[in-house]
């Protein structure tokens, strides 16, 4: 029985690799109703057509097959750049994952646990305060995973720019935890800051080479990257705020690090491959990137009855969130399946039950994750295109 459901995953990532290579797309295979998937592109389009984002792409991806990829709209508004299917986007929290994924290799390597203290790796977590006393207990690897560290969002000073992510964790020092470690929950970008901080000193390499080297090259993640080349550019979508007024194109917010909880740069297939790996339980391709356990432990929800995430329904894994209650199935998400938006009204979901995954992808500043219309259609959409 075993050997038959490694043989199914192993076909299922490579009928995905194969799709991607080619651009082809196979509802039949996947299970799907091709009419039904081609009105998301269409409902899309609307949503352009009113104004509320420059261009949308979206992938459907069922039983390891692409069913449906689609670009909608502009990549640029002023140049009337058509929108690809291979267009780059800042997907920004839709990092987070990939971070976490990150120290679960080294977890899985038994070179971290996820209950080490920070400071036993990052001397600047040493003596952080709540209510100007002493925690109970320091944080550890698994509260900065789960959000329930009790750090602030940000823990860098407004008219600093750090030049290293060393330098952008140092200044956790001068901060208050909001509340004991492991008993609330509050959304930390310094804490996921704080984990690719982690991978640097323990794997001793910088920490978006570690991801390249682990994650990207393996799953053939040919797009990803902390900095855009050259030679990319052109397909780099612009970023847009909406106004009444219309789309205004916005200044996106840049780094001079790789920022673990934000900076990345891909596109839809490779976001897509990523979670088809974490769908196959940490392989693609024939290439195990996590172990199982790893996966198993990252889509587990860790906030119990916390309010937690930002679906109705959801708690919190490490790194996504995951659908906990029938509250969450409101998008036709199952119970257990997990998701992540980024601040760009960037999206991926992995619906374990359906064995159906989807990617959207967007550049609008204001309103995004689990407050976008275009997202909560989508997602309800392609799990109504499933026929069998």
């Amino acid at each position: 029985m075993r050997r038959a459901i490694c043989l199914l995953l192993t076909c299922a990532g490579a009928a995905l690799a194969a799709s991607f290579v080619t651009g082809r797309t196979d509802p039949a295979a996947a299970g799907m109703n091709a009419a039904r998937l081609a009105r998301i592109p269409a409902r899309m389009k609307e949503f352009v057509a009113a104004g509320k984002t420059a261009g949308v792409v979206t992938l459907v991806a069922r039983h390891g097959h692409v069913a449906a990829l689609d670009a909608v709209g502009y990549q640029d508004l002023e140049s009337k750049t058509p929108m690809r299917a291979d267009s780059i986007f800042r997907i920004a929290s839709m990092t987070k994952p990939v971070t976490c994924a990150g120290v679960m290799i080294l977890v899985d390597e038994g070179r971290v646990s996820l209950l080490d203290p920070v400071e036993k790796y990052l001397p600047e977590f040493k003596g952080l305060k709540v209510n100007q006393k002493a925690p109970a207990r320091p944080v550890n690897i698994l509260d900065l995973m789960t959000h329930t560290s009790g750090l602030p969002s940000t823990a860098t000073p407004t008219n600093a720019q750090p030049a290293t992510l060393a330098e952008a964790v140092a200044y956790v020092s001068g901060t208050s935890l909001l509340f004991e470690p492991g008993t609330a929950w509050k959304y930390s970008n310094v804490g996921i800051a704080a984990l690719g901080r982690i991978v640097e000193v323990v794997a001793g390499q910088p920490y978006d080479s570690f991801l390249a080297e682990q994650i990207f090259q393996p799953l053939g993640m040919i797009d990803t990257a902390f900095q855009v080349p050259r030679e990319k550019m052109n397909r780099v979508a612009t970023v847009y705020t909406w106004e009444p007024a219309g789309l205004k194109r916005a200044e996106p917010r840049r780094s001079k690090y790789p920022a673990p909880e934000g900076g990345l740069f891909s596109t839809a297939t490779d976001m897509a491959r990523f979670h088809q790996m974490m769908l196959n339980k940490g392989t693609l391709d024939g290439k195990r990137v996590l172990s199982a356990a790893a996966v198993e432990t990252m889509t587990t929800s860790y906030t119990g009855t916390l309010k937690a995430g930002f679906a109705p329904g959801a708690g919190h894994g490490i790194g996504f969130e995951v659908i906990r209650e029938a509250m969450g199935t409101y998008r036709y998400n199952s119970i257990g399946s997990f998701v992540k938006g980024g601040a760009y009204r960037t999206y991926g979901f992995v619906d374990p039950a359906k064995d159906l995954l989807g990617i959207i992808l967007m550049q609008r500043t204001n309103g995004g994750g689990d407050e976008a219309d275009e997202i909560n259609r989508f997602l309800a959409m392609a799990a109504a295109a499933i026929e069998r």
